[in-house]
């Protein structure tokens, strides 16, 4: 079985009815944390061994966000630039990443339709990852295609509640890798 670190990255999770489904269901299980580094880190004072330290116990990594301005929440690319250390994450003797998992589950206020060529934003999903994928690669870590919750200022309760349990299972079958 694997261990899935599920890093939860939304500064203002009062306003989001897709991500307080998705939290919800998250199945209990021994071998998946979940850390809420807004909740974690309010002031942005990261604790990078600890934070290290949790990337090393797990073989996978979510990273749980709303899709902000093309991007990522601030706080995910602070910890991004303190954590994933040259000789710890990549670099010469930087292998403590290598072969692991990082997969984001992302939630957008635009729908699938607006994420393409001619749509609203011009571009598919994955050209507003590259920087991650990127900075995956070079941590020699595995970048899988993210689980997307999309149109969520849109989404009918019904939708909302199958996103949830869609959500469910692929984090079961996460585990069971």
């Amino acid at each position: 079985m694997a261990k899935v670190l599920l890093l939860f990255v939304h500064p203002s999770l009062e306003k989001s009815k897709v991500n307080r489904t998705l939290i919800d269901f998250i199945p209990t299980h021994d071998d998946l944390t979940f850390h809420d580094l807004y909740e974690e880190y309010p002031n942005f004072h990261i604790n990078i061994k600890k934070e290290q330290d949790l990337l090393t116990d797990h073989d996978i990594l979510l990273v749980q966000h709303p899709l902000y301005w093309y991007s990522v929440p601030a706080l995910f690319k602070q910890w991004i630039d303190s954590v994933l250390e040259k000789g710890w994450a990549y670099g010469e003797g930087g292998d403590k990443l290598k072969g692991k998992i990082w997969k984001h589950i992302i939630s957008t206020g635009g729908g699938e339709d607006a994420y393409q060529l001619g749509g609203f934003h011009n571009h598919p999903i994955e050209n507003f990852l590259l920087p991650f994928q990127r900075t995956a690669e070079l941590c020699r870590m595995n970048f899988e295609f993210p689980f997307l919750t999309q149109g969520s200022f849109r989404l009918s309760e019904a939708a909302t509640y199958e996103a949830g349990l869609r959500y469910k299972n692929l984090l079961i079958e996460l585990l069971e890798k």
